[in-house]
C-alpha cells in the first residue's frame, strides 16, 4: 500500500471499528458473556495488529515520540480490535442454534440509565439486574417501562445457545 492509501485505510478502519462497537454494545446487552472476554479480544487483537503493522503506521504519519505510540495503539485497538470483537459477538448472535428455552428470573436490583432512540434521547431507561446462573446480568429495557419499574418482580425471556456457546436472550418480558 502506498502512503496515500494508508492515510485513507487507517482512519476508515478506526471509524468502522467505532461504528461496530455501538452495534456490538446492543448485541452484548442480549448476550450472556463476561465483558472481560470481549475486552481481552479487543486488546489482544489491537496489540497483535500494533506489533505486525507499526512500521507501516510510522511511515504514514509524521508523529514522533510518545504521541506516535499512543495514536497508533488507539487506531489498532479501536479499529482492528473492535472489528474482530464485533465479528466474534455478531457470529455468536446471528448463527445461534434454533432450540429455544423459556426462563424466568427474579429481579434483584433496579436502576436506570439515560438513553433512548435517536428521536427520544435523554429518556430514562430501566435496568433490571437478575442472577443468571450465578452471575449478575443487567437487562436494559425501553423507556416506556420506566414509570412502572418498581412494580415488576420477574423477567421472563427465551434463550438460545449462540454459535460459540454464549447464551442469547430474546423476547424479554417483565412480570
Amino acid at each position: 500500500m502506498t502512503k496515500k492509501q494508508r492515510k485513507i485505510f487507517y482512519p476508515t478502519i478506526f471509524i468502522l471499528g467505532l461504528f461496530l462497537m455501538v452495534w456490538q454494545t446492543i448485541i452484548y446487552r442480549n448476550t450472556i458473556i463476561d465483558v472481560n472476554i470481549l475486552i481481552g479480544i479487543v486488546l489482544t487483537i489491537g496489540i497483535i495488529s500494533f506489533i505486525i503493522d507499526f512500521k507501516n503506521y510510522r511511515k504514514t504519519y509524521e508523529y514522533s515520540g510518545i504521541g506516535l505510540y499512543i495514536y497508533s495503539l488507539m487506531h489498532y485497538i479501536c479499529g482492528f480490535g473492535f472489528i474482530v470483537c464485533s465479528i466474534f459477538i455478531l457470529t455468536n448472535y446471528y448463527f445461534a442454534e434454533q432450540n429455544v428455552e423459556k426462563k424466568s428470573y427474579e429481579i434483584i436490583r433496579r436502576t436506570w440509565i439515560k438513553g433512548g432512540s435517536k428521536y427520544s434521547t435523554g429518556e430514562k431507561q430501566p435496568v433490571f439486574t437478575i442472577n443468571y446462573e450465578g452471575k449478575n446480568k443487567e437487562l436494559v429495557f425501553y423507556a416506556k417501562f420506566y414509570e412502572k419499574m418498581n412494580s415488576y418482580k420477574t423477567v421472563e425471556f427465551e434463550t438460545q445457545k449462540g454459535f460459540f456457546g454464549f447464551e442469547i436472550l430474546k423476547n424479554k418480558k417483565l412480570n
